[in-house]
């Protein structure tokens, strides 16, 4: 992984942590505003410009790729270098997480 998209990309926003996490599947822009809703039981609702910016730039930096078009709706899936991304994120919340529970 390049300086760049770790400069970028680590610590990530609660918004791309949630896009890469849901297209560990494929789907589109507004499935993923609805997983998001419902797996933060609402507390977390993607607007749509943050939502296509988002993923506009994921996909310029090559963290997730255009699959096909389905009902005029775009479908993303992630790629290996949005997954190594992931991975690092998910580890450095597992380990703020244990660190807390350490302290209490």
């Amino acid at each position: 992984m390049d300086a760049h998209i770790k400069k970028v990309y680590v610590p990530m926003t609660e918004s791309g942590f949630y896009i890469l996490l849901c297209l560990r599947r494929a789907n589109h822009g507004y499935g993923i505003v609805q997983m998001v809703r419902e797996m933060t039981d609402g507390e977390i609702v993607l607007a749509p410009g943050t939502m296509y910016g988002s993923l506009s730039k994921m996909e310029k930096d090559g963290l997730i790729r255009f699959l096909r078009e389905e009902d005029k709706r775009k479908i993303y899936v992630i790629t290996s270098l949005g997954n190594e991304v992931l991975d690092i994120e998910m580890k450095r919340i597992e380990r703020l997480y244990r660190n807390m529970k350490e302290m209490q």
